[in-house]
């Protein structure tokens, strides 16, 4: 059974000690459970070197465990304080142009510095030591949003000795690096690891397998980071360990970092994602500019449920306008309320909402809280004490299964951002495509890891764009007795980023190979015989397995064998709901495509219906207001 609470973040360093109080007991009669606290305090526990000052984060934890509530402690990290550049002047990460990502704001750090590594490990152990059996710290969340403001890929001098070793260790020997990489083209082969250098500032392309071993590089240098964290907190504590991932990152593989912890947190901000992070049509972002886009908050929900293998938190929940974004609209008057009940939908254990108080000065002084910087409630208090009240009266519930499983794989998300092959074809974009025709049918949704090995709980299994389908994934396939659709660009390559010869995609048991591939600019398209059309990316199919669908022109668009199908294209959104109904209908399953911009989620005792439109749904009995939810024993 999952548990359900709220919470919030919080910053006593922000205000006079004699309101911590105050806002305690307020959190507490709103109904929160969790306040998080210390993520970015490192000046304030140590303003010098080795000055030491915890006597004001003991009153703090004091004051809110005091109030009953139960305090998420997280490492203060992401925000090194101005003295530690000068004891370490190269620790900074470096962009890509060369220039230094320097002090004056956050996440001012190359993963790869060992000066800096000692540093964390140093105050984190602090930290442990001091509040690892406290009774009011229940959980502890490492560092903060690796990867924000694209701080995952680092430039640096440290960055390169320690790709240099990392290269060493994965391929031995320089020369079988020369093999892996084809350095033989344009005479790019190395006599000795220490010639390597990073794939930056070069005159035309990288080699995109030297991209993809750095883009690898840098995915396990914050493996590293976060797991030398984790084993002293470990070693300290028995409260669960949580990081707060971001929407649409995909710089490092979350799986690999999740490993090391208990729970994957995200920070869910729908309106500022709508706006910054997603592509769609000016109509569909004016639509829903004050709910956010109706799958975002859903994909990433499933996507770190995935992560945190089953357990899952939104540690920062936008309740307002956000700073961040081009544009900042405020959120419909409900959608506090949806996002939250959303979360818990999915299987969230936590909602906690950024932040307690506006802060009226610095970078986020125009990030809405649950209260204004005067101390009055800000509209989404409100809706978090709603809430709060439905959380008393529905029980809580188990998940309810899912039908449909889609694979996610953030190697490919490297390798087609290191070789597009079209400027508009990315990896993201593609995956969520594929969500959104899923969750169209409402049916529940499971993302997965591409090394998967048992898809027997699932009807359908949908696998976009992977660079390539592994072993044990082929094993899973060619076991699987359901509908699976693989592609487009799926088993192409090799895992070093050349083209796989046999040609690909190589599944079991369908003779169906990729002969060439085109990108669409925008404006193209490949019209199918039933209407719809692929965009952005073709491949020219051949073999003996049966052709399940044709182009107008009578080409192959998809091809199976049995429930095994390829597909030749990126659909547009009509086919691809089209594609994912037929294949629920083979598989057995009855989709139940809601109305509109309703969606739906399955718990295991109710169903839950979400209203994204800006305007009230009649639905099951029902009318489903703007921004609304509403919810029903199954």
């Amino acid at each position: 059974m999952t548990k359900r609470a709220l919470g919030v973040c919080y910053y006593p360093e922000h205000w006079p000690e004699d309101q911590w109080a105050a806002d305690a007991v307020r959190m507490a009669e709103t109904g929160l459970t969790w306040v998080r606290i210390g993520e970015f305090a490192w000046s304030r526990l140590e303003p010098r070197p080795g000055d030491l000052r915890f006597d004001w984060l003991d009153r703090a934890i004091d004051t809110l465990g005091g109030a009953g509530l139960k305090v998420v402690l997280g490492t203060p990290t992401a925000t090194p304080p101005r003295w530690m550049l000068d004891k370490h002047p190269d620790m900074l990460a470096v962009d890509a142009q060369g220039h230094p990502r320097k002090f004056g704001s956050r996440r001012h750090y190359c993963f790869s510095h060992p000066g800096y590594l000692e540093e964390c490990r140093r105050i984190v152990t602090l930290l442990a030591e001091r509040y690892g059996a406290n009774p009011h710290v229940q959980a502890w969340q490492t560092d903060n949003e690796y990867g924000c403001h694209d701080t995952t890929l680092s430039f640096s001098k440290a960055a390169r000795a320690a790709f240099r070793d990392w290269c060493a260790r994965r391929y031995q020997s320089v020369d079988a690096l020369n093999r892996a990489w084809g350095n033989v083209f344009w005479s790019m082969e190395y006599d000795s690891f220490d010639q390597l250098d990073l794939p930056n500032l070069t005159v035309t392309e990288p080699n995109p397998a030297h991209v993809l071993a750095f883009r690898r590089f840098s995915s396990d240098q914050v493996v590293r980071f976060n797991r030398a964290q984790a084993e002293i907190l470990r070693a300290h504590t028995d409260a669960p360990l949580i990081h707060n991932y971001m929407g649409r990152v995909l710089d490092f593989d979350h799986f690999d970092v999740g490993a090391d912890l208990d729970i994957a947190s995200w920070d869910s901000y729908p309106i500022g994602f709508l706006s910054d992070r997603l592509e769609a049509s000016p109509d569909h972002k004016a639509r829903f500019l004050r709910q956010g886009d109706p799958d975002c908050q859903a994909f990433h929900h499933d996507l770190y449920r995935a992560v945190g293998r089953g357990r899952l938190w939104v540690m920062e929940q936008q309740p307002g306008p956000v700073n961040w974004a081009p544009f900042n609209p405020a959120p419909l008057p409900g959608m506090a309320r949806l996002w939250a009940w959303e979360a818990f939908a999915h299987g969230a254990e936590a909602v906690c909402y950024f932040r307690w108080r506006q802060a009226p000065f610095a970078q986020e002084q125009q990030h809405a809280g649950l209260l204004r910087p005067d101390s009055e409630a800000a509209p989404a208090l409100a809706e978090a004490a709603q809430v709060a009240r439905g959380l008393r009266d529905l029980p809580d519930t188990a998940p309810a299964p899912a039908p449909i499983a889609l694979i996610f794989d953030y190697a490919s998300a490297w390798a087609w951002t290191a070789q597009p092959q079209g400027a508009d074809f990315d990896y993201f974009h593609l995956v969520f495509a594929a969500y959104r025709a899923a969750r169209r049918s409402g049916l529940n949704i499971d993302i997965l890891p591409a090394e998967t090995a048992d898809l027997s709980k699932y009807a359908v299994v949908l696998a976009p764009g992977l660079m390539t389908i592994s072993d044990t994934l082929k094993a899973a396939l060619a076991g699987f007795d359901g509908q699976a659709l693989i592609g487009p660009r799926s088993g192409l390559k090799t895992p070093e980023m050349s083209i796989a010869v046999p040609l690909g995609p190589a599944l079991p048991g369908l003779d169906c190979t990729v002969s060439l591939v085109e990108s669409l600019p925008p404006g193209t398209q490949v019209a199918l015989e039933t209407g719809e059309h692929f965009v952005h990316w073709f491949e020219h199919l051949e073999g003996g397995a049966e052709v399940a669908l044709h182009t107008n022109d009578g080409r192959p668009a998809i091809m199976r064998r049995d429930g095994l199908h390829y597909m030749a294209g990126w659909p547009d959104d009509a086919s691809f709901a089209l594609r994912v109904h037929t294949l629920c209908r083979r598989a057995g399953l009855v989709p139940l495509d809601p109305p509109g911009d309703l969606r739906i989620r399955d718990t295991a005792s109710h169903r839950f219906v979400f209203n994204y439109g800006p305007e009230p749904v009649d639905y099951d009995g029902a009318t489903i207001p703007a921004a609304g939810v509403h919810w029903s024993a199954l």
